[in-house]
């Protein structure tokens, strides 16, 4: 059996990684000014923070039932005998329901996943169901190995201003922040699917400050290795430097990754927002650290 994996573009996937694992990206679409574009490839996250910036109208949309249909049988004449295709919320976009129309008719099996999230906390889950589709797991075994990384994933972000959740109708029960936007940072997080409210601080600096505390908090909590992303729209300097500080703070030592949004996610969330998408390894407890005072050995 040979168990194909399919993602969508708001993975955010880096372009080796795809390339590397042979994991198939079905793009979503973005529209600027009236103009449709296909996210990853003729419209970049800059260009759609420029446009924000400006005020221009943007929407997104997902990508049609045709497009799915097309992909799954592409695999199937490529020698896939299986599909798995994991998808953002569909609390967030109506993919999900384009695939499973597309799975409905395809000519081999495929199972359809609602990640619940989005961004790298869907990604590192993806990468995951490639390398046990490669080792040979059959379809279950994917499924589960998928599901086991979303579980305990989780996504933290703050937004410069509400208002770009808002104009999408994205912004869920964060909506409750709406009437003191202007005098706070809020903390915000993918929680069953939906944008929630977490906390409201005053500044950026005390947004980032708090994030960071709370991964190490979940982390330590957790008692498991991490994958980390560091997401942002136009703050490249503030993503490496939160990434610096995680790389030393979190428990484990984790490699973290620096990954643009998208135009998709960037049209709603706007400029200037940085997400961090944790990812645990279920299988991987953290190492024993020494505690203060103690000498290795002693």
């Amino acid at each position: 059996m040979t168990t194909r994996i399919v993602t969508d573009s708001t993975a955010y996937l880096p372009g080796e990684v795809v390339e590397r694992h042979g994991i198939e990206v079905v793009p979503l679409h973005v529209v600027v000014g009236g103009r449709d574009h296909v996210e990853g490839q003729d419209i970049s996250a800059e260009q759609v923070a420029a446009a924000l910036r400006e005020y221009t109208i943007v929407t997104t949309s997902r990508p049609t039932p045709q497009v799915f249909a097309e992909t799954y049988q592409r695999l199937a004449d490529e020698g896939a005998t299986a599909i798995v295709s994991i998808h953002l919320s569909a609390q967030m976009s109506g993919t999900v329901e384009a695939a499973r129309l597309a799975a409905a008719e395809a000519p081999v099996p495929v199972e359809v996943v609602d990640s619940e999230t989005i961004g790298m906390a869907m990604g590192f889950a993806v990468v995951t169901a490639a390398e046990s589709a490669a080792g040979g797991a059959d379809v279950q075994a994917v499924l589960d190995a998928v599901h086991s990384r979303l579980g305990p994933s989780g996504v933290l972000f703050y937004v410069d201003t509400l208002e770009h959740l808002r104009r999408g109708g994205r912004i869920g029960a964060a909506s409750a922040l709406l009437g003191s936007a202007l005098a706070i940072k809020p903390i915000l997080a993918v929680r069953g699917g939906r944008i929630v409210p977490v906390e409201k601080v005053r500044t950026s600096a005390r947004a980032v400050a708090r994030i960071e505390a709370m991964v190490v908090e979940q982390v330590e909590k957790g008692g498991h290795v991490v994958d980390i992303a560091v997401h942002h729209l136009d703050a490249p300097a503030r993503a490496e430097q939160i990434a610096a500080e995680l790389r030393s703070l979190v428990p484990g030592s984790p490699w973290v990754f620096v990954v643009e949004l998208g135009a998709v996610v960037g049209a709603h969330v706007g400029p200037g927002t940085v997400a961090i998408a944790v990812s645990p390894h279920p299988c991987e407890p953290l190492p024993e650290t020494t505690a203060p005072g103690e000498v290795s050995g002693s």
